[in-house]
């Protein structure tokens, strides 16, 4: 089971690397005055997470149907690492943020000449992969001491902590109660009595806040500099919330056991 644990927590690192970067590349649609191109981009990186997320599930349910079988096998612990992989991945999409913008800025002039994604992808050379280094950016102790709150609401951010929470271990949590409840197969397929609320609060009270802020950047050119600080923000708050998603794992699979138990 070892190397199932290594595998999900790699997809997992995936999942919460690829999701995070998408603020890169709304960046830098902001940046080139091409937001609509880079919304485009960034559901590619979307598609990633969903498909390893997909990979991710069928492999957790074996570890699951492992455990029913070996009564001593570590389940939890083996679901708090993969918990802990997410937030891995989260900082690691952090590291790559300033390097991202700047490669997805590049991304979007190609795709603007190319016209469809196949061409871009089919255009891809080995010059040009050498060439992408020259973008590369190491993240600094001065990116890191812009990031004050300025403007940013701290309610905004802390929903964004909370929702990074619960999207996390969501689905886990569901699997998990599925192992412990004894309606397993209901409580397996319960992920969204957890995600529902973690949706409805990203969809009124989270995307229209980003949204307002990005569109102020389109036309003002000091808010363009400070949505950087302000997705930088975000980042640090999504990490948060995969930490937070530690403190609510327990809590989310009783809440799923007690709620498909009254179903």
């Amino acid at each position: 089971m070892l190397q199932q644990l290594l595998i999900v927590s790699l997809l997992t690192m995936i999942i919460h690397t690829s999701e995070t970067l998408s603020y890169a590349v709304r960046f830098a649609g902001v940046r080139t005055g091409k937001l609509a191109v880079s919304l485009t981009l960034s559901g590619m990186i979307v598609l990633v997470a969903r498909t390893s997320n997909m990979l991710q599930g069928v492999m957790v349910g074996k570890m699951i149907d492992y455990a029913k079988l070996n009564a001593g096998f570590p389940l939890e612990k083996y679901f708090r690492l993969i918990i802990g992989s997410a937030s891995i991945g989260t900082v690691l999409a952090m590291l790559l943020f300033p390097s991202v913008v700047f490669l997805a800025g590049r991304m979007i002039s190609h795709l603007e000449v190319s016209g469809s994604i196949p061409k871009l992808l089919t255009s891809v050379s080995l010059d040009k992969l050498k060439h992408a280094r020259t973008h590369l950016r190491r993240p600094t102790l001065k990116m890191l001491r812009a990031l004050r709150i300025y403007n940013v609401p701290k309610r905004l951010l802390l929903l964004n902590c909370v929702v990074t929470s619960i999207y996390t271990v969501g689905v886990l949590a569901a699997l998990y109660a599925s192992f412990v409840a004894v309606s397993g197969i209901a409580a397996s397929q319960s992920s969204g009595l957890i995600n529902g609320i973690a949706t409805i609060i990203m969809t009124v009270l989270i995307d229209p806040q980003i949204a307002l802020m990005t569109d102020r950047a389109l036309r003002n050119e000091a808010d363009k500099d400070r949505l950087g600080k302000v997705y930088g923000l975000m980042m640090m708050s999504r990490f948060a919330g995969t930490l937070l998603g530690q403190v609510i794992f327990m809590p989310a699979v009783v809440w799923i056991e007690w709620m498909t138990a009254r179903i």
